[in-house]
């Protein structure tokens, strides 16, 4: 190799692979960062970076980008995996691997590095949109080489070169954050039947800590996507910065659940996506009287294969492409207001309106009305009834 691009957070494993790399390969190594919204003192992780070896660290704000053509189109069709997660890592990993091609390629790099482990997601998401994207760089991934292959061995590796690490035998998770979720998996999370621990939790309070009153907003959407909160116009970024304070206050957005990794083993992870569920909950609900109700159920029918796409590290991918503008169509009529009530953990839609509302209160009203005959009914019902009417008779025969 002549120079190596490594996505680096600072972090244990990839401050090992950086030093790791720059012994191995004897050749410069660039540390690449990507800021999507991680709370992180990036000052210090240049500094790190630079001491542990990089000839050079590149730190990219991608927080707006990552919101606006990343969650945002995940959100307008209401991806989620497996009826819980809400894809905050997956979303995140394409975005960083597309900006660590385009260092690359501006550095004349010849090899892309990460720090994904060979049991996990991420190392396929990280690796097909490198060969989508730049299939002529090299790719390394030194958790399917190397002999360090345990936190334990890891963490020796760094005290023996000096290396600080935020990881301790004591508080041994492994996390991932960003502008959508933070994630947690390792340490006594491995056993599923053991809690997590409320002192692990970052982004959100716990339900029985959240405020005794509820929160009221409003939530105006504009072709499916969020644009204000109680009036106030906000940016992408912004926005979803918002809400994740105003869920996280209000004890919402925490998961525990066991997913079935790409790879095809089981994997427990412990999630905050305080912002994401109050998006998702109030995206869903105005959709209630903006979408057809035959759009609404193809759409829905996809939803399962376009989120299995997103985790599975398909972002860069044709039917990728193709489901995201199937999604996109029925959104340029998903334009309104949402109010919601934030209360102990729950997202509760209480009210909702839109110029483009299919809902007629006139029709649907339980009073005297002069725009649907009830005796129709009686006509549509038989008709719909016919083959199972046919059944009967021909069991009485």
């Amino acid at each position: 190799m002549n120079k190596i691009v490594l996505a680096y957070s600072g972090g244990l494993d990839t401050s090992v692979i950086l030093r790791w790399l720059k012994e191995e390969y004897q050749c410069p190594v660039v540390a690449f960062a990507a800021d999507v919204g991680q709370e992180e003192e990036w000052d210090k992780v240049r500094e790190k970076g630079m001491a542990t070896g990089a000839e050079k660290v590149v730190i990219s704000d991608l927080r707006e980008e990552f919101v606006r053509d990343f969650v945002f189109p995940a959100f307008r069709a209401n991806a989620i995996y497996e009826g819980s997660y809400l894809l905050g890592t997956s979303l995140a990993r394409p975005i960083i691997a597309r900006e660590q091609v385009r260092v690359a390629l501006a550095e004349n790099a010849d090899a892309l590095s990460h720090g994904a482990t060979g049991k996990g997601n991420d190392q396929v998401r990280f690796e097909m949109a490198y060969l989508a994207l730049a299939p002529k760089l090299t790719i390394i991934a030194p958790w399917r080489s190397w002999d360090l292959n345990s936190r334990t061995r890891l963490m020796a590796y760094a005290e023996k070169h000096g290396i600080p690490i935020p990881v301790t035998r004591e508080n041994p998770y492994s996390s991932d954050e960003n502008l959508l979720h933070i994630s947690f998996e390792g340490g006594i999370l491995e056993d599923p039947w053991n809690e997590p621990e409320e002192a692990m939790f970052k982004l959100s309070k716990s339900p029985e800590q959240a405020p005794d009153r509820p929160t009221y907003i409003e939530m105006e959407f504009r072709q499916g996507n969020p644009v204000a909160i109680d009036g106030e116009k906000l940016s992408p970024a912004a926005l979803l910065a918002r809400l994740n304070s105003l869920g996280g206050e209000n004890g919402i957005g925490r998961l525990d659940m066991v997913e079935n990794r790409f790879v095809g083993m089981k994997s427990r992870g412990v999630y905050e996506t305080p912002g994401g569920t109050i998006l998702r909950v109030a995206h869903r609900d105005l959709e209630t009287i903006t979408l057809d109700r035959e759009v609404m159920k193809i759409r829905d029918s996809l939803m399962p294969r376009y989120a299995e796409l997103i985790y599975n590290g398909f972002w860069f991918s044709p039917e990728m492409e193709l489901l995201q503008k199937t999604m996109d169509i029925p959104q340029e009529r998903v334009n309104g207001i949402v109010r919601l009530k934030l209360y102990k953990g729950n997202c509760i839609p209480v009210g909702r309106k839109s110029e483009q509302s299919l809902y007629q209160e006139s029709f649907a009203t339980f009073e005297a009305d002069d725009v649907y005959t009830q005796a129709d009914a009686a006509g549509f019902i038989r008709l719909n009834a016919l083959r199972m009417t046919m059944k009967a008779l021909l069991a009485e025969s």
